[in-house]
């Protein structure tokens, strides 16, 4: 197998010899277009493409990073090995041997993989896990998205039939949106490709349109907002469920032109809404009950709107249930499937299209006894499969571990324990550029080459985008003879291991996959326009685009019935929280835990530090600049 060779769109620039090619910035769900300056193999600049058709020219600190990964001393060119003397470089074809061996000597025992953040911005290395899965015979793999976006895609399974069918806030023609829980002004836009969001915020405002944020701190994006509600941390069903009664206790409650489309169980649920007592839930939340009654009757007005809801409402304990209401309230207030509104994209590659619609408690974990959903297993609990012996004498402890691109140690809860768990496997092989937190615990890595070294495009994240578009980036730079790209690491990982490689290149699925997608393009088309496709504004599409069997929309999923109620039992004792309550923060500078060895990024302040509230501090004898420890 080799890589694809490097083609470039590329302008001479004058009186210098070096050259500007267009690219793709992988490292955020945003996926700017940027314009990189090369001379030879030299990277001069990094800069924004006024000409992308998504991103318009907009570039953040993260897009100058792929300079540093690509000629970062410390990322390794070659396949390590653990010794007794420490790391050995070997060559390609003797780490593989040595893994086969290895792994076969062990008698093919319970394995795991673990498949990190950076997975999803490599379409290429996509092409090969169901090869490596089989091989490791794997059921059910552990990733970082069970420890962030999962409830988005159980609710949006459950409701419309399809995983991956994520309603889309179309910003450009919204009067008014809310954003609990999310700031893209730090994350570029999260389960929502929006770059240039700054712009796009202005843009709403001075067309007469509002910004309303809910979230328990004030967020860079809080700050440009019209209005700014503090919520208390994980109160969030609470605040939809009021924003529901009080739309529906005005009779502002209309679903407009997608009523047919709703199950028989709406009436239910919204006799279920009135159930709750509207001061209950705004003295829970801490948001007054006025202002969610003015929030109400504004959102659900005659023009459209849109309910967003993010990390700060997905990774908490009513995760589920809290993208289940905001479905539900962009249903009640007429917003689902109108422009301005929440909308479903036709990509060029439709993987809302395709056969594999998601799955849910198939089979359960060994420890825990959680279900399988969609192919995974709780990241949280992956330390516990290695620790704990099979008490039935099988063989269902995990003794083997392959990592690609992730960091759990570093990333996931209870990272401590499974730092302590890594070291007694039999065998654990990384596919990483760094000896990472994780990866340090394998006893082979297998490098990829650098990132300008290999080829993008959107194949996760496009779908996900704020307007319909297609862009192909080739490889920049060429691969050196000792160099491999990730996708031909994991193929051949899995063919060592005994099984069986995907033999098409990733061009040619690709190549496929935009032949037969809705918009019938080729490859070659979309690498000709170096800036991107504009393939146009979200349109109305239910219900052609349900997958569910009847094409209705099925309001009422059983467990998020089951979690309502479990939350009204809550609501009934809920008081005052004895402790403080800690919630997460995006930061601009910062992807996940795979940034840290870029200079420019962690430059500056100290970024570790807590925020509180200042009458919380001085409760506790804490000023500025005090050492506090943080306990989950």
């Amino acid at each position: 197998m080799s890589a694809a060779t490097p083609t470039s769109m590329s302008t001479p620039t004058s009186m210098s010899t070096s050259t500007v090619h267009t690219r793709t910035c992988h490292l955020c769900e945003a996926n700017c277009g940027v314009l990189v300056e090369l001379d030879g193999a030299d990277i001069i600049s990094i800069k924004g493409d006024p000409d992308h058709v998504l991103s318009r020219g907009h570039i953040c600190p993260k897009a100058t990073a792929i300079a540093d990964l690509q000629t970062d001393p410390d990322r390794l060119r070659r396949p390590v090995k653990k010794t007794a003397d420490g790391w050995q470089e070997i060559d390609w074809d003797t780490a593989f041997q040595e893994i086969g061996a290895r792994y076969a000597a062990l008698g093919r025992p319970q394995s795991a993989l673990y498949i990190g953040n950076p997975t999803a911005h490599n379409y290429s290395v996509g092409t090969q896990m169901r090869g490596l899965k089989k091989a490791l015979g794997v059921r059910a793999v552990y990733s970082a998205s069970t420890l962030d976006q999962i409830p988005h895609q159980l609710v949006q399974m459950w409701m419309y039939g399809h995983n991956a069918l994520f309603p889309i806030p179309d910003i450009d023609r919204t009067t008014h949106m809310l954003i609990v829980g999310g700031n893209p002004l730090a994350s570029n836009g999260s389960v929502w490709t929006v770059p240039d969001v700054k712009r796009r915020i202005q843009d709403l405002q001075e067309r007469g349109g509002r910004l309303t944020v809910v979230d328990p701190r004030r967020t860079e994006t809080a700050k440009i907002a019209d209005a700014h509600h503090f919520i208390r941390p994980g109160t969030d069903p609470a605040f939809f469920l009021a924003l529901l009664k009080a739309a529906d206790e005005a009779g502002l409650i209309d679903p407009g032109r997608i009523a047919p489309m709703l199950d028989g169980d709406w009436p239910d649920i919204l006799a279920r809404v009135r159930s709750f007592d509207m001061g209950r839930l705004a003295g829970h939340c801490g948001v007054a009950e006025d202002a969610i009654r003015a929030l109400a009757a504004d959102l659900a007005g005659p023009e459209p709107t849109i309910v967003y809801g993010r990390i700060g409402v997905s990774t908490q304990r009513w995760g589920t249930l809290n993208l289940w209401l905001i479905q539900l309230l962009n249903i009640a207030f007429g917003n689902l499937d109108v422009p301005g509104g929440v909308m479903f994209s036709t990509p060029a590659i439709d993987i809302a299209g395709s056969a594999g619609r998601g799955t849910y408690d198939r089979f359960r974990s060994r420890i825990g006894d959680h279900p399988e959903c969609i192919g995974e297993f709780p990241t949280a609990t992956l330390a516990d499969e290695i620790l704990t012996p099979d008490e039935s004498g099988g063989d269902g402890q995990v003794r083997t571990l392959v990592t690609i691109a992730g960091n759990p140690v570093l990333s996931a809860p209870g990272g401590e324990r499974l730092d302590a768990a890594l070291d007694s496997l039999d065998l654990m092989v990384s596919v990483d550029m760094y000896v990472s937190e994780t990866a340090r615990h394998a006893d082979y890595i297998l490098p990829p080459c650098g990132p300008l070294q290999k080829d993008h495009y959107p194949l996760v994240l496009g779908p996900l985008a704020v307007r319909n578009y297609a862009c192909y980036s080739p490889p920049l730079l060429p691969m050196g003879e000792d160099e491999l790209s990730d996708w031909e690491i994991v193929a051949r990982l899995a063919e060592a291991l005994g099984g069986t490689a995907n033999r098409k290149t990733p061009r040619e699925t690709l190549d496929a996959g935009l032949r037969h997608g809705p918009h019938g393009l080729t490859l070659e088309a979309v690498e000709a326009a170096p800036h991107g496709i504009d393939l146009g504004p979200h349109e109305p599409r239910l219900p052609d685009r349900l997958a569910t069997p009847d094409k209705r929309i099925h309001t009422a999923p059983p467990l998020c019935l089951e979690d309502l109620a479990r939350f009204r039992a809550e609501l009934a004792t809920a008081g005052d929280p004895a402790t403080l309550l800690l919630i997460g923060r995006r930061h601009v500078r910062s992807n996940n835990s795979w940034l840290h060895n870029s200079k420019r990024l962690v430059k500056g302040p100290d970024r570790c530090t807590v925020m509180m509230h200042p009458d919380d501090a001085r409760a506790r004898n804490i000023g500025e600049g005090a050492a506090v420890e943080v306990a989950s």
